[in-house]
C-alpha cells in the first residue's frame, strides 16, 4: 500500500547505470547465444527437465501425427449448408456491385471536375 506522500513514480528509484563501452574485448570473444523462437526462458531444457517436451520423434511419426490432428480438427468444424452459402455469395455479389458503380461514378463526377476546372483555367 502506498502512503501518502508518495507518487506514482517515487518507487522508480535510480536509473540503471551506462554501460561501460571503454572495456575492450577480445576479438575472438563468441557473442551471447540469442534464444531460438519458441525458446526464451521456458527453453527446451526447462521443459524437458519437467517432462514436458517428451521424446523426439522421427519425421513419419510426427507427420502421421499432424494428419489425424488436422483430421480430428476437420471435424469439429462447422460447415455452413448450400443455402447459407447461397446466400452469403448472393449478398456478396451485390455489395461488390453496388461499390464498383458508386466507384465509377465518383471517378467520372471527379474526372468531369477536374476536365472544366483545367478549362476554366486555360489548360
Amino acid at each position: 500500500m502506498k502512503n501518502e506522500d508518495e507518487n506514482e513514480f517515487s518507487g522508480l528509484g535510480e536509473p540503471p547505470a551506462a554501460r561501460d563501452t571503454s572495456v575492450e574485448k577480445p576479438m575472438g570473444a563468441p557473442r551471447p547465444r540469442a534464444a531460438a523462437f519458441g525458446e526464451g526462458a521456458e527453453g527446451r531444457a526447462v521443459r524437458r527437465e519437467r517432462g514436458l517436451a517428451g521424446p523426439r520423434t522421427g519425421l513419419f511419426q510426427r507427420t502421421a501425427q499432424f494428419l489425424r490432428d488436422t483430421r480430428a480438427e476437420m471435424r469439429r468444424v462447422s460447415w455452413p449448408t448450400a443455402n447459407e452459402v447461397k446466400n452469403t455469395t448472393i449478398i456478396t455479389l451485390i455489395a461488390v456491385v453496388f461499390f464498383a458503380v458508386y466507384l465509377f461514378s465518383v471517378d467520372r463526377v471527379w474526372a468531369f471536375l477536374i476536365e472544366r476546372l483545367r478549362t476554366w483555367l486555360g489548360g
